[in-house]
């Protein structure tokens, strides 16, 4: 896992955490599992969405959970999967509810979401790897350490940030958060288990932008394109 190309920003606020025990035992499970398994994403890009948005661009976080574990899907950015990769059920979902929530947007033929984060958004997991076809597999080996970290330097900030999260999981990361400084925006999580119950029709997509304004920064051009 190469940590030599991420944004000199984030190496500045995650200072130190790549050196901790617990970072090293992680890259050693991390390592052996890739020699006796199939893990996703790749390599190269597990840190893609530190690597893709700068710690001082950061506007809005969007907490997952872990990878997507079927072929070819994950490429380290949450919810999102690679162009001609068929969008899973959370995704339809969250698409479903843009289509509501931000007028004229219209489903892509992709679920690549690069666009969202060049713009800001952080799309994050909370374990940024998984063993293939096994869910979870990586749950408990160090991941959440790291990643809490990233939400903690993003929480210490001076410029406020939007942290979204959807379903239980995510929410309980809200402790890590300064509320008093940043903005939290929780709901169900868009999977198909849960998104008629308090997903749908939350408008976050939306929030998100009326808070981006009040702040008078430019919104999420949440559209797109087709691939």
């Amino acid at each position: 896992m190469n940590i030599d190309n991420l944004p000199s920003d984030w190496k500045t606020a995650l200072a130190g955490e790549f050196e901790k025990p617990y970072f090293t035992k992680l890259q050693d499970f991390v390592a052996s599992e890739r020699a006796t398994h199939t893990v996703f994403p790749p390599d190269e890009d597990v840190l893609n969405a530190l690597r893709l948005n700068p710690y001082e661009r950061v506007r809005v976080v969007l907490l997952g959970q872990d990878p997507y574990h079927d072929d070819g899907q994950a490429h380290g950015l949450a919810f999102s999967v690679r162009p001609g990769i068929k969008p899973p059920p959370s995704l339809a979902n969250i698409y479903k509810e843009l289509r509501t929530d931000i007028p004229g947007f219209t489903i892509p033929n992709n679920g690549y979401l690069v666009p969202w984060a060049e713009q800001g958004v952080l799309l994050l997991n909370a374990v940024l790897t998984v063993r293939a076809h096994q869910a979870n597999s990586h749950k408990g080996q160090g991941w959440e350490t790291f990643t809490d970290s990233v939400l903690k330097a993003v929480s210490a900030r001076p410029t406020p940030a939007i942290f979204l999260l959807w379903g239980g999981y995510a929410a309980k990361k809200i402790p890590l958060i300064d509320n008093s400084r940043h903005i939290i925006i929780k709901s169900a999580h868009p999977s198909p288990l849960s998104a008629h119950n308090g997903f749908f029709g939350s408008h976050p997509f939306s929030q998100i932008n009326s808070q981006l304004a009040a702040w008078n920064q430019p919104p999420i051009n949440w559209q797109l394109p087709d691939l």
